[in-house]
């Protein structure tokens, strides 16, 4: 049995209590400073305010004033916030975690740097860790897992990712399950970059879904040809984007292809990228949603701005890009959708 220490309890941080408490280990669910309400919630009902079924019995819950207590004696941590609080996680927690006790996240993202290259989560903390002469053992979690049906017990694949592959397989040990399974590599910049891509393009392929609709009416049959064609040229940039990262194998894509297909089906990027195709400018979009900011639109912004770097320096040609492009000019410059078909072509001779 090991002691698992969750910091952060939204859905997904909740969500991955429920293999961890099930494998018998000790489970403690620590709430962020946004989270007070959750954390009062869950006290009360052993249930999560988004979730359909009680926590497994046993599963301890703490506010943040007190994360020092559930940090102590937990052979492994998880930090379960979203890409949001990267900043706050790293200097508000990763100072309080014991050097030798290893992280990992479930954070999906990437920071684009002035000269265009792209970095993940990790190795942002890795960074911030450094300027005060500190080190942790940072791993990371990718791959296709929505929190409501890994809570429902739903076959879910996921791959974890470290340097080290002992502590990888320390952590797999206390979180597989019969229906949760994880696959381990050492390649943090593919799995990494691979997850953090598909927010973008699931959002190019929510385009033709309102697309669709504003051409056919809101209530008509959802028509799949385009959502397929979008889909493709996904995989494809997808793919060399990877490569342009320095992480081109066929598994880290899969990693990154599945989950952009379950983010295709549901959620706040369909949600919004179906607005977009109906007509709505990106400012109308973000309104109906309340202003909400979408992991989805930093990443997309981000990606693309370090590829424009790139380009300028002549190391990729963003005519490989039609989709991010096209993404991009929407988020960025308030451009209508035109999705450029025609640039999806090619021609192998």
């Amino acid at each position: 049995m090991k002691t698992i220490t969750i910091i952060g309890s939204g859905q997904m941080g909740s969500a991955l209590a429920f293999p961890a408490r099930e494998n018998g280990n000790e489970v403690r669910l620590v709430g962020t400073h946004l989270d007070r309400e959750i954390i009062e919630a869950c006290r009360a009902t052993n249930r999560h305010p988004k979730f359909e079924y009680d926590f497994p019995e046993g599963v301890s819950f703490y506010q943040f004033e007190d994360v020092d207590e559930a940090i102590k004696g937990a052979d492994f941590i998880i930090c379960g916030v979203s890409s949001f609080g990267v900043e706050w996680f790293g200097s508000e927690v990763m100072p309080r975690i014991p050097e030798e006790t290893p992280i990992i996240s479930v954070t999906k993202g990437l920071q684009n740097l002035p000269d265009g290259s792209l970095i993940p989560y990790p190795e942002v903390w890795r960074r911030m860790l450094a300027e005060h002469g500190l080190k942790r053992n940072l791993n990371a979690i990718g791959g296709p897992c929505t929190s409501y049906e890994l809570v429902f017990h739903d076959q879910t694949e996921v791959s974890y990712c470290g340097e080290d592959m002992d502590t990888l397989r320390m952590i797999r040990s206390a979180m597989a399950t019969d229906y949760y399974h994880i696959s381990l590599t050492r390649d943090v910049m593919g799995v990494e970059s691979a997850v953090a891509l598909k927010n973008a393009y699931a959002l190019g392929v929510a385009l033709t879904v309102g697309l669709n609709q504003k051409a056919h009416g809101i209530d008509s049959k959802l028509h799949y040809n385009s959502q397929a064609a979008v889909f493709g040229q996904a995989t494809r940039e997808m793919a060399k984007s990877l490569a342009i990262q320095g992480a081109d194998d066929l598994n880290n894509l899969c990693v990154g292809v599945g989950d952009l297909y379950v983010t295709v089906y549901g959620g706040r990027t369909r949600l919004i990228g179906t607005l977009l195709g109906r007509g709505l400018s990106i400012d109308e979009a973000l309104a109906q949603l309340q202003g909400v900011t979408l992991e989805s639109l930093v990443v997309s912004k981000r990606v693309a701005e370090a590829f424009r770097v790139k380009a300028s320096k002549g190391e990729i040609d963003l005519a490989d890009f039609p989709l991010l492009c096209h993404i991009d000019d929407i988020i960025s410059n308030g451009a209508p959708v035109d999705i450029p078909w025609e640039k999806f072509t090619y021609v192998d001779e």
